[in-house]
């Protein structure tokens, strides 16, 4: 059983990615049901967070159906990191995570984020006073190093674990790549077959089958494996890695009315959380993945997408069968 301080969370645990305007409350929802065992909040500015920020505050907001879960912060500064983690540890998350792996240029070339991996000393330093801070578990999620020639993984992660962080998330990439090209686990195997380790490590980057996460558990050696882009409009991943680690066979795709009835189940969580209008609008951007590879659909999602009434977007998406077969009829 993997544990972070004292909180169990599976013999392998698959995670959810904090991705910034997708992994909110109604996303978190939806994956949790459908096979995720331990998920973050979206990163939280603790600048914003300590300035009684809207955006910052709202993202504080969790669930007791998404348990466990942990609170994700990033900033610069090192004091008001540590009155971030205070901020939210109050809202009574299981763990405290900080993001030293964000690379977006805003971010990571103020020395938060990414940036961060350029001032290991200072990494180290702001981790040690986040746990001596807090009561809770405190976490990393971080990458390679900022770029091919500044890969000090394995330093890092001995120096964060002897600061007090209880696991270690890390994407298999660099700053200077940000999404692009090939995740390199090679590193983060490096980390977990060190003699000295003994934290969880847990491996993140272009894990899209359950087949590629199996092979990279074999591979790698990692004590569970965070997902995020191939989450987006797909929570079904969890349920089918772990099908196919127990069984060795793939579980069938999600047909049409099952995308159907988790979208509608986004939808209401999205407007449970933000209200009509902007949960309505903050859907939006999900009905392209939740449909991705449906024919003919390119009609419905512009329907979707320019629909500003709930009970309209249930019309539209219940009668999805019966727009799909008359578009294919009509382009026929």
């Amino acid at each position: 059983m993997v544990k972070i301080g004292k909180i169990e969370v599976g013999e392998f645990p698959l995670l959810l990615a904090p991705m910034e305007d997708v992994s909110d409350p109604p996303f978190r929802a939806v994956c949790k049901e459908n096979g995720a065992d331990l998920m973050y909040t979206e990163f939280i500015s603790a600048e914003g967070l300590i300035r009684d920020a809207a955006k910052s505050l709202q993202k504080l907001d969790i669930y007791d159906y998404e348990r466990p879960i942990g609170i994700q912060i990033f900033g610069e500064n090192i004091d008001s990191m540590r009155e971030a983690a205070s901020r939210a540890e109050a809202a009574q998350p299981e763990l405290i995570d900080i993001n030293y792996g964000c690379p977006v240029k805003k971010v990571a070339c103020k020395g938060a984020g990414a940036g961060i991996l350029l001032d290991i000393p200072k990494m180290e330093t702001t981790t040690r006073e986040i746990v001596n801070q807090v009561s809770l578990p405190v976490t990393v999620k971080t990458r390679l190093g900022w770029d091919d020639k500044t890969i000090k993984i394995v330093e890092v992660a001995l120096r964060l674990q002897d600061a007090g962080v209880k696991a270690l998330t890390i994407h298999g990439r660099t700053r200077e790549q940000m999404y692009k090209g090939t995740a390199n686990w090679a590193p983060i195997r490096q980390v977990k077959e060190h003699p000295d380790i003994e934290i969880p490590i847990f491996g993140n980057g272009d894990i899209a089958t359950p087949q590629m996460a199996l092979e990279y558990k074999n591979t790698f050696g990692v004590d569970g494996i965070m997902i995020g882009r191939a989450s987006i409009g797909y929570p079904w991943i969890f349920n089918e890695i772990k099908h196919f680690f127990k069984t060795g066979t793939t579980l069938p795709p999600p047909g049409i009315e099952e995308r159907i009835a988790v979208a509608k189940k986004h939808l209401d969580f999205s407007i449970e959380w933000k209200g009509d209008k902007q949960g309505i609008l903050e859907m939006r951007r999900h009905y392209t993945n939740y449909f991705k590879g449906i024919d003919h659909f390119k009609p419905i999602r512009m329907k979707l997408v320019t629909s500003e009434s709930y009970s309209e977007l249930l019309d539209i998406l219940t009668d999805i069968p019966a727009r799909i077969n008359q578009n294919a009829q009509l382009s026929a």
